[in-house]
């Protein structure tokens, strides 16, 4: 795994905290300095955290498992789905549906309510609704994507979830703590670290830097499922090697 270049981080405009006034005193070892009333964060404890972090994930990645990224905030958004589709990871970038992780269930059943107008539409059952059934089932089917669909695979609770500000997305938090689900997260001089299992502090309000901090901990991940898809294709010809030899 490539280690993250602090320079970069430096570039990124990951080094800047909030006002002084707004800081969160659990934040005091991540923060180098205070200049012009700003908090700087220490860059190379960045660095460290990041690395163990992407590792970390990295490990989830290659046991088959799912990360679920979460950030709802205008700067966070666009990046972190680029990145989650990428990997093909499930993700959570307009409003938190409440009960999420912890009514899971329920969420469930709201994906399999959009996949089964989508079922409408190819099997014609659709088309045989009147013209005011079929618009009420469009905007049905909208917004149920809007919400959801970017976790319509998610099958399952995922084996962890990662958040770009955990104080906006304080709900995420509390129901991934409920749940033991490990939590991985960016965390602004604002923010409290220790309600998250793998911290990494950066400035969470940037593009530039949310945007290297995801590239990362994207990258490790693709390291992760690769070396899963190898195992399973090592496998599988261990399997045709055996088969073929009682054959003989």
């Amino acid at each position: 795994m490539a280690k993250v270049n602090v320079k970069d981080l430096l570039n990124a405009g990951v080094h800047f905290g909030h006002l002084t006034r707004k800081w969160n005193p659990a934040m005091a070892p991540y923060i180098f300095m205070e200049k012009n009333g700003i908090h700087i964060i220490d860059l190379h404890k960045t660095a460290v955290k990041l690395d163990e972090a992407s590792e970390a994930l990295g490990k989830i990645a290659a046991s088959g498992r799912k990360i679920l990224f979460v950030a709802t905030k205008k700067q966070a958004k666009d990046v972190v789905a680029k990145h989650a589709e990428e990997i093909n990871m499930p993700y959570i970038t307009e409003r938190w549906p409440g009960g999420m992780l912890t009514n899971f269930v329920t969420i469930r059943k709201a994906v399999k309510k959009m996949n089964s107008i989508d079922r409408m539409k190819k099997d014609g059952t659709f088309e045989t609704l009147s013209k005011k059934e079929r618009l009420q089932v469009d905007r049905q089917r909208l917004a149920l994507e809007k919400n959801l669909g970017s976790i319509a695979d998610m099958t399952r609770l995922p084996s962890a979830v990662f958040v770009v500000d955990i104080v906006r997305e304080h709900i995420a938090i509390a129901e991934a703590q409920k749940l033991g689900i490990p939590i991985f997260a960016m965390v602004d001089t604002n923010t409290d670290p220790r309600q998250v299992d793998f911290a990494i502090p950066a400035n969470d309000d940037a593009s530039k830097s949310i945007d290297i901090i995801l590239t990362t901990v994207a990258d490790s991940i693709k390291a992760g499922l690769s070396t899963r898809k190898a195992e399973k294709e090592k496998a599988k010809e261990g399997k045709e090697e055996g088969a073929e030899t009682k054959e003989a």
